[in-house]
């Protein structure tokens, strides 16, 4: 499956973004699969920002609880990740992820990432 986020640029702290992830694959289906956000900080391993599973229940690492809302969109083939309140902490290369054979939190496939930056 190919994963293409969207939706990441420059915003100054206390500011919102929302990225967009969609699958090009129509036999993928984002509602069959765990899938979610992750960053990767400088010389460490892909880690989970927010997942939503099959049942939808969502997880979200403990510093964005309450700042981000993940979200899917079937009909669309697209998972959202809503960001408010933002904080230079937050800035990073964000990537579409899916769970991988062994189950969340390992990862199958990710995208190309989006760039979010937050800076006064």
């Amino acid at each position: 499956v190919r994963l293409v986020e969207s939706g990441g640029g420059l915003v100054q702290p206390g500011g919102s973004l929302r990225l967009s992830c969609e699958a090009s694959s129509g036999a993928f289906g984002v509602s069959l699969f765990v899938m979610g956000w992750a960053r990767q900080l400088p010389g460490k391993e892909l880690k989970w920002v927010a997942a939503i599973s099959v049942d939808g229940t969502t997880y979200y690492e403990d510093s964005v609880k309450g700042r981000f809302t993940i979200s899917r969109a079937p009909a669309e083939n697209t998972i959202y990740l809503e960001m408010n309140n933002l904080k230079p902490d937050d800035t990073d290369v964000y990537y579409c992820a899916t769970e991988g054979s062994t189950g969340f939190p390992d990862f199958g496939s990710w995208g190309h990432g989006t760039q979010v930056a937050v800076s006064s």
